[in-house]
């Protein structure tokens, strides 16, 4: 018997000939396997089914969800899941694939591994985002970047850490990450990376003023503000994983904290954090001198 009975897919939406290839090869494993799949809706329309649910109704009957595309792909499907404590598996049709980590040519190995039980789990926090007074937040795996928007000029703000002032700057932004989003947005900014496995939280200044100005890792558990000063509408923004982008107004507070939901993900047993590292981001093995300590 399979270790998943009910298995979402959720595809990315691009014309991309090798989504429809990919998920039919996951499929027939799983039938094979006599486990019941469930197509997202978008996913089933562009796979030219009828059959498609809700992201909401995947997350319901679902134990385990495949996610087929690259990293944006997964971004989105992690914060639609997050409520549902539902775990997600990464098919890379992508380009780095930091989250997405089952190459197409291996479905059958590791799809078949990770039914029979053969998995490592992996949890991940994820960042709530609230302006002003607003009820519910905006979730974010990677970051929430607040940017300049429609303008050359650097925007003014101040940082706050558990009610503790921590310094005013000009700057273009601020980028507050995971440790999953180390490799992302923060990477570019001259931020650190972060083991995924830290409950951290870091904070890149994007070109600061102050030549000072560094990136700064805080704990998890962290209430991080940022007030707004003296902005023009439509000046600065707040985007979360780069996909959810909401305007901000002059004097505008935003509060960002740890959510009390994660994300799980499964990855192959013979998943290696550094090795995917080396491999993304392109650093040196051992040379032929090389001896292992």
């Amino acid at each position: 018997m399979a270790w998943f009975q009910n298995v979402g897919i959720i595809a990315k939406q691009h014309d991309d000939a090798r989504v429809a290839t990919t998920v039919a090869r996951a499929v027939s494993l799983l039938s094979a396997r006599g486990v019941r799949t469930h197509f997202e809706q978008t996913t089933a329309a562009l796979l030219q089914r009828s059959d498609g649910i809700s992201i909401d109704a995947i997350g319901e009957r679902c134990d385990l969800v495949l996610v087929v595309g690259g990293d944006g792909t997964f971004l989105h499907a992690a914060r639609m899941l997050a409520e549902h404590d539902v775990a997600l598996v990464g098919i890379n049709l992508g380009r780095l694939g930091f989250l997405v980590d089952i190459l197409p040519d291996e479905i059958e190995l590791r799809l078949e591994q990770i039914l029979s039980g053969a998995y490592d789990a992996d949890t991940r926090i994820l960042l709530d985002a609230r302006i002003g007074d607003q009820a519910k937040p905006e979730r974010a795996l990677n970051d929430v970047v607040i940017h300049k928007w429609n303008s050359v000029r650097m925007i003014e703000f101040e940082t706050y850490l558990d009610g503790q002032f921590v310094n005013a700057q000009r700057s273009d932004g601020l980028i507050v990450a995971t440790p999953t989003g180390s490799t992302a947005y923060a990477l570019s900014g001259g931020g650190p990376l972060l083991n995924p496995r830290l409950d951290s939280l870091l904070l890149v200044p994007i070109c600061p003023h102050t030549l000072s100005n560094r990136p700064l890792v805080v704990p998890g558990s962290s209430r991080i503000e940022i007030r707004i000063r003296n902005l023009e509408p439509e000046q600065v923004r707040l985007t979360c994983d780069g996909q959810v982008d909401l305007p901000l107004e002059s004097d505008s507070s935003i509060q960002i904290e740890r959510s009390r939901r994660r994300v799980r993900l499964l990855h192959p047993q013979d998943h290696n954090h550094y090795r995917i590292l080396r491999a993304k981001l392109g650093w040196g093995g051992h040379t032929h001198s090389d001896t292992l300590c």
